[in-house]
């Protein structure tokens, strides 16, 4: 039987993954332990926005395409707006127009990664002074290592376009070096209302086809985030306490309970990341870690 890989990125940075996998062959199950919620714009994000736009940043770092797609729609209507303002703007097709504005970039921008780099070619960004720059690793360590983050000094602005929530170590290190931190979160982070209720029934087929006889036949979890990590080790857990619980006479659903529940260690894991890793290992569980998501990164490492 083709290994199975269970997927648990975000519906919209799924698709990518299953289908490189799907077609060398692997079984590819998509279960979201995330999914993604935009946060109102506050008063407060457009004020840090137009800093920005005045020059008062030293550079913009954006820590995903989610964050990079928020924010572009926000830096052109600002622009288009100030194009309004000073009676430039063409009163016809509004939002082709944003979507064609001219978009001059007050600072250096630092993508973390392809993807997030890739979401900002959707808008017209002049390159003339500054282009997108992206670590070798995708990851806070990879960005703490580039130099246009190692000059920053005492004094120095940075500005982050961000989700809720994720890692701190890139903030608390420039914090640490006397740098001033701002940033806006575009999105939250929360565990998708059906994750449990997806679980439970691929475990259900699982248990109809498969045994796990050993290490090489566990099924794969791709796991990018700390929140993800926690999200799906509350599911796994909560669906073997839900199904050890004692039959009820008039239970109907007994075709999972009549195999043994899923544990942690089950499953094999595919970890971004030193700190992810670190959380997986605590828990003695088999991993691959990975430095970047790309479909070809994961390939290799679970091949």
């Amino acid at each position: 039987m083709p290994k199975i890989v269970i997927n648990t990125r975000p519906i919209a940075r799924a698709a990518p993954l299953t289908n490189h996998l799907q077609a060398v062959g692997f079984t590819v199950v998509e279960i979201p332990m995330l999914t993604l919620q935009p946060r109102p714009t506050t008063d407060n994000d457009l004020a840090l926005m137009r800093a920005w736009l005045a020059g008062e940043y030293k550079a913009l770092v954006i820590i995903s395409p989610t964050a990079a797609t928020s924010g572009l729609n926000v830096w052109q209507s600002l622009v288009h707006s100030e194009h309004d303002d000073s009676g430039d703007a063409q009163p016809d097709n509004k939002a082709a127009n944003i979507a064609s504005e001219v978009l001059v970039a007050p600072s250096q921008i630092i993508a973390v990664g392809q993807a997030t780099a890739a979401a900002l070619t959707q808008a017209n960004i002049d390159a003339a002074n500054y282009q997108v720059r992206q670590p070798e690793v995708a990851n806070n360590e990879g960005m703490l290592a580039m130099p246009e983050i190692n000059r920053l000094q005492a004094g120095d602005k940075l500005l982050i376009w961000r989700g809720l929530g994720g890692r701190r170590l890139l903030v608390d290190t420039l914090q640490a070096r006397g740098v001033h931190i701002d940033s806006i979160a575009w999105y939250e982070r929360s565990m998708p209302t059906e994750a449990m209720t997806q679980y439970q029934q691929w475990q259900q087929d699982f248990h109809s086809y498969h045994k796990i006889a050993d290490t090489a036949k566990k099924p794969i979890v791709v796991v990018s985030s700390g929140a993800a990590f926690e999200h799906w080790t509350s599911i796994v857990q909560g669906v073997r306490e839900k199904m050890s619980e004692p039959k009820r006479s008039n239970d109907t659903v007994n075709d999972a309970r009549d195999s043994l529940p899923l544990t942690l260690a089950d499953f094999s894991y595919v970890v971004l990341g030193e700190r992810l890793a670190n959380m997986v290992a605590a828990q003695r569980l088999s991993y691959w870690r990975v430095e970047d998501l790309a479909p070809d990164t994961i390939l290799s490492a679970i091949t």
